[in-house]
C-alpha cells in the first residue's frame, strides 16, 4: 500500500507494516516535550500516577522558556517545579537560564529532534519539528504525562495534503510569506485535523529556517502536522547536531491526498497578517497603502528568531533608526543565536539603531512579559499568532510579517515594504 511520509512515521512507531488515515493507533514517542506552562500540569498528572520514573530520562526534554528569565512569583514558582522534577528524574535535556532557548529553535539546533522522529509537546507549535522530516504535533499536558510514563501515545491518522509550491521568489519573500500566502487561500481551519506536506521546487531551494517557519505555523491552519521530505539541506542541518540515530522517511508517488494545490511562490508578495487571525493576510503593498501606524515591533520568536532570521532584519536596519514613539524588541531564538548575532556584530547593530535585544524567550508573544501591548496599539510581529489579546490588551492589534517587514516598519513607523528601506533590491 503506497503511503504518505506522515502515514509511514506513524506506522513505523506503532509496529504495523501500513497505517491509514482514520485508524486510531498507539505509537512509541522518540521526544516528549513541555515548558514552564504545560510541564507542572503533566509534572501532577504523572505524580498521580505513582510511577517513579520517567520512562527514559534523555526522551523527556523540558525548557523553561515561556515566562523566562521569571517575571513575578507565580512563574518563578512554575520554573521550580520544572527544575525540581528535572533534578529528581535526572533528565538529560532540561535547560536552565543562561543554557536555555525558546523550545522549537533549541531542540533542532541541539540535534534532540531528528529526521523520521515521532515527537510530542504540550506547545502547539511543536509541529516546527516537521521541516526535518520527523512527525510532531502538539497534546495536552495529560497527553505528555502519559507519554512520560509510558514512552507511547495514542493518535488518529490524519489524512494529507499536498502543497505544491513552484517557481523563484521575488526580492525580500521568505518562507513566512509562503505559509501566510498559504493559509490566507485554506483559512485557519483549511487544513483541520490533516497532515500538510509541503513539496517542490521552491521548497526544495528554501534554507532550513525557511522551512521552520512554514512548518511552525502548520497549526494556524489547524493541521495535525506540517511536514517536508528531508532532502540534502535537511542533512546538512543535521549533520553535526545529531545525537542518535535517525530514518529518512518519503511518501510514495502512489500515496493518497486529500488534495494537492500548486501555489506559484513568483506570484507572492511579502505578506502582512492584518488582525486577527492568520488568514487575513494581504500583500505588504496593501497594508503600506493604508499607511498603517505601528507603536511596536517585535522580531523573533519561534517562528522567525533565527540567526537567519536576524540577518533579514539587520540587512534593513543597518545605518536606520528606529522610527520616534516606536518600540523595537529583538530576541534570539537560543543563547547559541545570541552569541552569534554578538559574533556577528548584529547585536550591536540592533542596539544602535534604537532597539532592545533581549534574552531568548517567548515572552510578547503570547502576552507573558517583554512587550506587552496597551489599549489601542498597534504592532507587527514575526511571531505566528495574531489573535485578539494575543500580545496584550483585546483592544490591541498584532499583524504578522516576516523580519524584513518587521525591520522596514521599525525604521518608518509605519507598515513598510523592505524595499522602501533599502535600494537596490
Amino acid at each position: 500500500m503506497a503511503m504518505t511520509i506522515t502515514e509511514k512515521i506513524l506506522a513505523s512507531h506503532a509496529g504495523y507494516d501500513e497505517v491509514s488515515p482514520g485508524q486510531l493507533i498507539e505509537a512509541r514517542v522518540d521526544i516528549a516535550l513541555a515548558n514552564d506552562v504545560t510541564a507542572p500540569i503533566a509534572i501532577a498528572e504523572f505524580e498521580k500516577l505513582g510511577i517513579e520514573k520517567v520512562f527514559d530520562p534523555q526522551r523527556v526534554v523540558l525548557v523553561p522558556d515561556h515566562f523566562t528569565p521569571n517575571k513575578d512569583i507565580k512563574s518563578a514558582e512554575q520554573a521550580k517545579i520544572v527544575r525540581d522534577f528535572s533534578r529528581r528524574q535526572g533528565l538529560t535535556n532540561y535547560f536552565e537560564l543562561g543554557r536555555m532557548g525558546i523550545e522549537h529553535v533549541l531542540l533542532p539546533e541541539q540535534g534532540i529532534v531528528l529526521p523520521g522522529d515521532l515527537v510530542i509537546g504540550a506547545d502547539s507549535h511543536t509541529c516546527t519539528y516537521g521541516a526535518l522530516g520527523a512527525f510532531a504535533t502538539g497534546m495536552g499536558s495529560t497527553d505528555i504525562a502519559a507519554a512520560m510514563a509510558t514512552g507511547k501515545a495514542w493518535f488518529k491518522v490524519p489524512e494529507s495534503i499536498k502543497f505544491i509550491y513552484y517557481g523563484t521568489p521575488g526580492p525580500w519573500v521568505e518562507g513566512k510569506d509562503f505559509i501566510l500566502y498559504t493559509i490566507g487561500r485554506i483559512g485557519v481551519d483549511g487544513a483541520l485535523y490533516q497532515a500538510m506536506e509541503m513539496a517542490g521546487d521552491a521548497i526544495a531551494g528554501l534554507p532550513m529556517y525557511g522551512r521552520f517557519s512554514m512548518a511552525n505555523m502548520a497549526i494556524e491552519a489547524g493541521a495535525k502536522n506540517g511536514i517536508i521530505i528531508p532532502d540534502d539541506a535537511t542533512l546538512d542541518y543535521v549533520r553535526g547536531r545529531s545525537q542518535r540515530d535517525y530514518h529518512l522517511y518519503t511518501s510514495d508517488p502512489q500515496a493518497d491526498y486529500a488534495y494537492v494545490m500548486e501555489i506559484d511562490v513568483a506570484q507572492i508578495r511579502p505578506q502582512v497578517a492584518f488582525p486577527s487571525l492568520p488568514e487575513n493576510s494581504r500583500d505588504v503593498a496593501e497594508a503600506v497603502e493604508q499607511q498603517i501606524v505601528i507603536d511596536q515591533v517585535v522580531i523573533g520568536s519561534c517562528t522567525n528568531g533565527r540567526i537567519e532570521d536576524l540577518r533579514l532584519a539587520a540587512r534593513v536596519l543597518k545605518g536606520n533608526k528606529v522610527a520616534p514613539y516606536l518600540r523595537l524588541i529583538v530576541i534570539p531564538g537560543t543563547q547559541e543565536v545570541y552569541l552569534q548575532a554578538v559574533r556577528e556584530g548584529l547585536a550591536e547593530l540592533f542596539v544602535e539603531a534604537g532597539a532592545v535585544f533581549s534574552t531568548p524567550t517567548c515572552g510578547p508573544c503570547l502576552g507573558g512579559h517583554m512587550g506587552i501591548l496597551a489599549a489601542g496599539e498597534r504592532a507587527v510581529a514575526t511571531t505566528n499568532r495574531n489573535f485578539v489579546g494575543r500580545m496584550g490588551h483585546p483592544d490591541s492589534e498584532v499583524y504578522l510579517s516576516n523580519p524584513a517587514v518587521a525591520a522596514a516598519t521599525a525604521v518608518m513607523g509605519r507598515i513598510a515594504s523592505p524595499e522602501e528601506v533599502v535600494t537596490g533590491n
